[in-house]
C-alpha cells in the first residue's frame, strides 16, 4: 500500500488529536487520581465505637447529623475553613452529608490541599438511617 503525503498528514492530525489530551493533563484525560476512602454505614458503625478521627457533617443545609460529630463546615466552603480542621494533615478525618455526594466533594478537595487520610460515608445519612442507625435532628 502506497502512502501520499496528505495521508501521513491527516494520520498525524488524528494521533495529534488523540494524544494531546493525555499529555496536556499530566497521563489522563480525567482530573487528578482522587485519594480518599469511602466508607459503608456498618464500617463507620465500627469505628465510631472507637473514634479516632475527626468527623465533620458538610451537609448544607442542616438536616441532621449522626453522634459525635466533631464539626458542621459547608461542602464547598471546606477549603475556606481549614483552621477548623486538625493541622495535622495526616490525621484521620471522615465527613458525611444526606446522601454522600457533598461529601465526596469535600474529601476530593481535602486530599488536593495536602490531607492523607480523608474518608467519607457512602450514601450519607440516608443510608446511616437505611442501616439502622439513628440521625440527630436539632
Amino acid at each position: 500500500m502506497e502512502l501520499k503525503k496528505s495521508d501521513i498528514n491527516r494520520r498525524t492530525a488524528i494521533l495529534i488529536a488523540i494524544a494531546a489530551p493525555v499529555t496536556l493533563f499530566g497521563g489522563s484525560t480525567l482530573a487528578k487520581e482522587v485519594k480518599f476512602t469511602t466508607l459503608t454505614s456498618f464500617q463507620l458503625a465500627a469505628m465510631l465505637e472507637k473514634k479516632d478521627f475527626f468527623f465533620v457533617n458538610v451537609h448544607t443545609p442542616y438536616e441532621g447529623e449522626i453522634k459525635n460529630t466533631d464539626a458542621f463546615i459547608v461542602f464547598d466552603k471546606i477549603a475556606d475553613n481549614l483552621d477548623r480542621l486538625p493541622k495535622d494533615r495526616t490525621e484521620k478525618i471522615v465527613l458525611y452529608c444526606r446522601s454522600g455526594r457533598m461529601s465526596e466533594i469535600a474529601a476530593g478537595e481535602l486530599t488536593q490541599l495536602g490531607f492523607s487520610q480523608v474518608s467519607h460515608l457512602s450514601g450519607g445519612m440516608i443510608d446511616w438511617k437505611k442501616s439502622g442507625h439513628e440521625i440527630i435532628e436539632k
